[in-house]
């Protein structure tokens, strides 16, 4: 059985996230002290014990949904499924970050201070109030593709994130997405509805943050992952350095092609995807995407086990 690791994206974050793994693994907490570090400040106190609307700042849920894959990737650790137990990993969004460093080709302490940079940065790219972000269901790519050309009349709009066959968000202008949300509508999507995010991510209104990417990019060492990364732009596998390096600044401004990422590890044979860290929204993803493809979230102690006893079983 080939099997995948998947890093979630914005949106899984909750508070209390990743304690039990750090009470009951100290490799796991280590991760936590080592964020702490990093940033030169308790995250963990947020994470654990702090107000949800304050975790949900993208500065803040980044580096916090990270550091919990992390938590969760060393527990396994622990419990002897290192990363070679997957044949290739992927994340969504930031997602990627927390793939990469469980693939051994970022350190913790850079992934965490360049997802706050990233988180920062993606916020500061668009004045509040003027970007927006619209999840459109029961539509595929290419009809959202079409209603976003519609919707944008001189202003930015585009499809985002292609997550699963029934779910396409777009992000752009507001007006602009507001009028998709419309056309969308009349174009017999299920339901078409503003997301509740502070930027407009994956659209060309990013490129500020794109550009801070590449020079805190520049400054970082990327070694190549212990196993494959396939990539959010790519919808395909990559292991260079440099390459990988090219590909993080362009998925700032890129579309997050999650579903056709889903089907190329399909195709490569992949059989079983485990969700580490936070939440089990690419679970579901991934079952609407390819039924065939079996899947288990790892957030917790009680997931570490049943996952380990999978496998040794």
């Amino acid at each position: 059985m080939s099997r995948a690791f998947v890093f979630p994206g914005q949106g899984a974050q909750t508070i209390g996230m990743g304690r039990a793994l750090a009470e009951a693994y100290p490799s796991a907490n280590a991760v936590f002290d080592e964020v702490d570090e990093a940033l030169g400040e308790k995250l963990s106190d947020l994470i654990w014990e702090g107000e949800q609307d304050t975790l949900t700042l993208t500065q803040n849920a980044q580096p916090a949904l990270m550091a919990t894959s992390l938590a969760a990737m060393r527990a396994l650790e622990a419990e002897g499924v290192a990363i070679d137990a997957a044949s290739m990993v992927a994340g969504h969004s930031l997602g990627e970050y927390s793939a990469l460093a469980a693939a051994g080709a970022l350190s913790v302490a850079d992934c965490a201070r360049l997802l706050r940079t990233r988180g920062e940065a993606m916020q500061k790219a668009v004045p509040v109030g003027e970007g927006a972000m619209a999840a459109i269901l029961g539509l595929d790519l290419e009809a959202v593709r079409d209603v976003a050309g519609a919707a944008a009349q001189g202003e930015v709009c585009q499809a985002a994130n292609d997550n699963d066959p029934g779910q396409v968000v777009v992000s752009g202008h507001k007006a602009a997405v507001e009028r998709a949300v419309e056309i969308a509508k009349e174009k017999g999507a299920k339901r078409a509805m503003l997301l509740p995010v502070s930027a407009p991510f994956h659209c060309a209104l990013m490129q500020p943050a794109a550009d801070v990417m590449a020079e805190a990019l520049s400054a970082v060492d990327i070694a190549a992952p212990k196993v494959p990364l396939v990539a959010n732009v790519r919808a395909g596998a990559v292991t260079d350095p440099d390459e990988i390096r090219q590909l993080l600044v362009e998925q700032v401004t890129g579309s997050v092609r999650w579903r056709e990422s889903v089907l190329y590890m399909a195709a490569q044979g992949v059989t079983e995807v485990w969700e580490i860290g936070a939440g089990k929204a690419l679970s579901g993803m991934i079952r609407r995407i390819d039924r065939a493809l079996a899947t288990r979230a790892v957030g917790t102690p009680e997931d570490v086990s049943a996952a380990v006893e999978a496998l040794n079983g």
